[in-house]
């Protein structure tokens, strides 16, 4: 009898534990398969991303230029998204219908954070299946679903919108910073400033407004969704120019340099811009806009928190480059030189963090950055982390633009809240056009009325066709994809950036030709071009733009005499720039070599051609050894 007991006690124990064990063998084999999807998935972008590097290679080779490396990106991405799209899945997605409970105390206009799924033990189960009675799951916010049946490839092709904020534009974004020409962004510095804040603020109003004026007359399915706050967002977004292609060719032509500066030190900036003025919109909707109407005070408001917000984490960004630069200067990292490029590049991240952790905006805080990086830190580097530094964010940069590309095309198929609208689609298009013709033309003429030398009718022009759309506007488009106007503003924004990068790219060469604007300016892509030469001598004046903006003189002057002695090796050293009540605190912050290298010593006063890996080389008539010193960073011309 106590035998048949203890044999019936082993055997329950027995079928239990093989029960549970069933159980774990099946979320195993479920955790198994969504590892091998994901690894499918960026399998599949590692192969176009590969293919894109091996077409690139094929057209310098074959010196193809009527299309550029983010245009073939965007192909591929548009074959292979049709091909996950179309192809089909036998991996379906496994749901159940969940309603909440009657008389629930949540606010369901708002979907929750997390859903939890609690199982009883009244349950009915499948025969054969495991029993998961007495358990709870919890599920995470992903957003609305539009098909029920998206497969798993479907969604995982899908990533989250955050990633792009936080991983794949940061690097971008310093590396434009980093790579600026300082030389001829500050000699054209009104002009930049002109057309990427008053420029990209004024293209926003008028494709809002415009925009809300098209929708009107559209379908009232469509019309009643949009507000003329969300037609405002759509021309803060659309606004930022990204032109990658055309800069390229601009580079491989050696097109004038002050039109290359203005061209990219707007793109620069204006990416920054739109992120913050889009922002402010959305500030004033929340906060200001209780009833739809318009408030004076909440205009106000959002004013000031644009200018707060640009204002803020622009210093913050600065902030942490010039903590690097003392960091560097006052000790001995760059024995390590590993270490020193960890540092450097751990610092530039936190900065962008450290914005985003205080509600400012990290895009604007690691652009200035990079600048503030570039122009300081860079100087104190070891000549190893030089090189390390520089190889690393242009290959983060060349990755990261290619990739956001790729994903654009693959997530046109792929991508479940897509709201394909032909004449919300047809008035994008149009509108984009007339946003930057505003941004351009009526800005340069005002420039022109004080600017020696005018900007000529066909700079005007390229930099009108120069206004491509890229990552910072896809990247603001699929952030809130919620409501029905949000879905329709991501197709037309994704289709505007492809249209714009493979068409507007690939003519690029063609508009130059047919506008008439001289190539090949020199062996020397800093040398002065043509229709920007004057007579001053080259010891004096600007030949690249006139004399120099009288905000630039100031600011040359105090990072000569202040910034650049205190945050570098510069010389001269605070202790002859500083009043002498000011001796003790200018010796505590004066290194030794700053007083051992020399009057006599050569200084590099300009290290744009040595920040740009593409960069040509220092002429050959310079004497060798000076070349050098430049190339180390030690003495000036």
């Amino acid at each position: 009898m106590n035998r048949n007991v203890v044999f019936t006690f082993f055997l329950f124990c027995f079928v239990t534990i093989c029960r549970g064990s069933g159980t774990d063998i099946a979320l195993d084999a479920k955790a198994t398969l969504l590892h091998r999807i994901d690894s499918l998935n960026l399998l599949i972008y590692t192969c176009l991303l590969t293919l894109t590097v091996l077409t690139i290679w094929v057209f310098k080779h074959r010196r193809v230029s009527w299309l550029h490396e983010t245009g073939l990106a965007v192909i591929y991405g548009l074959i292979v998204g049709a091909i996950i799209r179309y192809a089909g899945s036998t991996n379906h997605i496994t749901h159940i219908n969940v309603n909440p409970e009657p008389g629930t105390t949540y606010n369901l206009s708002v979907p929750p954070d997390m859903l939890r799924f609690h199982f009883p033990a009244s349950l009915p189960i499948t025969p054969g299946d495991s029993p998961i009675a007495n358990k709870t799951y919890a599920y995470s916010f992903r957003g609305e679903i539009v098909n029920v049946e998206q497969n798993e490839i479907d969604l995982k092709a899908t990533f989250d919108p955050e990633i792009f904020f936080n991983i794949i534009l940061p690097p971008i974004i310093f590396h434009a910073g980093y790579c600026l020409k300082r030389k001829y962004f500050f000699r054209n510095l009104g002009a930049i400033l002109t057309f990427a804040m008053v420029g990209t603020a004024l293209s926003a109003l008028v494709i809002g407004a415009l925009m809300y004026g098209c929708v009107q007359l559209m379908p009232a399915s469509l019309a009643s969704s949009f507000t003329f706050l969300d037609t405002l967002y759509f021309g803060a977004l659309i606004s930022p120019t990204d032109p990658l292609t055309v800069l390229a060719i601009f580079s491989q032509l050696k097109v004038d340099v002050n039109l290359y500066a203005m061209i990219f030190g707007e793109s620069v900036l204006n990416d920054a811009v739109a992120l913050v003025l889009s922002g402010a919109i959305q500030n004033y909707e929340t906060r200001y806009s209780h009833d739809g109407g318009f408030e004076i005070s909440g205009f106000l408001g959002a004013i000031g928190d644009f200018i707060g917000i640009f204002s803020l984490s622009l210093l913050v960004g600065a902030l942490m480059g010039c903590l690097t630069a003392l960091i560097s200067k006052f000790t001995h990292v760059r024995d390590w030189p590993l270490l020193e490029s960890a540092l450097f590049v751990l610092m530039s991240y936190a900065a962008f963090l450290i914005a985003e952790v205080c509600e400012l905006t990290g895009v604007v805080a690691v652009l200035f950055c990079g600048i503030c990086q570039a122009h300081y830190t860079y100087n104190n580097l070891s000549s190893d982390s030089r090189n390390r530094t520089k190889q690393l964010f242009e290959l983060l940069n060349f990755l990261a633009e290619n990739f956001i590309f790729t994903y654009i095309g693959v997530s046109m198929f792929t991508f479940p809240k897509h709201h394909f609208d032909p004449w919300f689609i047809i008035a994008g298009f149009i509108t984009s056009m007339l946003g930057r013709a505003v941004n351009i033309y009526p800005l340069s003429f005002l420039l022109n009325l004080g600017r020696k030398p005018p900007i000529p009718v066909n700079f005007q022009h390229m930099l009108f066709f120069s206004g491509l759309r890229g990552a910072m506007s896809f990247a603001l488009a699929i952030r809130n994809t919620v409501s029905e106007a949000r879905q329709a503003m991501l197709t037309t924004t994704s289709m505007i950036v492809i249209a714009t990068v493979v068409l507007q790219g690939g003519a690029a060469t063609h508009a130059l030709d047919y506008l008439r604007i001289p190539t090949g300016q020199g062996s020397n892509e800093e040398s002065e071009a043509l229709p920007y030469r004057d007579d001053t001598p080259r010891g004096g004046g600007d030949a690249g733009g006139g004399q120099k903006a009288r905000l630039a003189r100031v600011w040359g002057a105090l990072d000569s005499r202040l910034l650049k002695p205190l945050l570098t090796h510069a010389r001269p050293p605070l202790t002859e720039t500083l009043p002498a009540f000011m001796r003790p605190v200018a010796r505590l912050l004066t290194t030794t070599h700053q007083y051992t290298q020399g009057d006599n010593t050569l200084r590099r006063t300009d290290s744009d051609s040595d920040l740009c890996i593409d960069d040509p080389q220092i002429p050959s008539s310079i004497d060798p050894q000076l070349s050098i010193n430049i190339r180390n960073g030690y003495g000036h011309v």
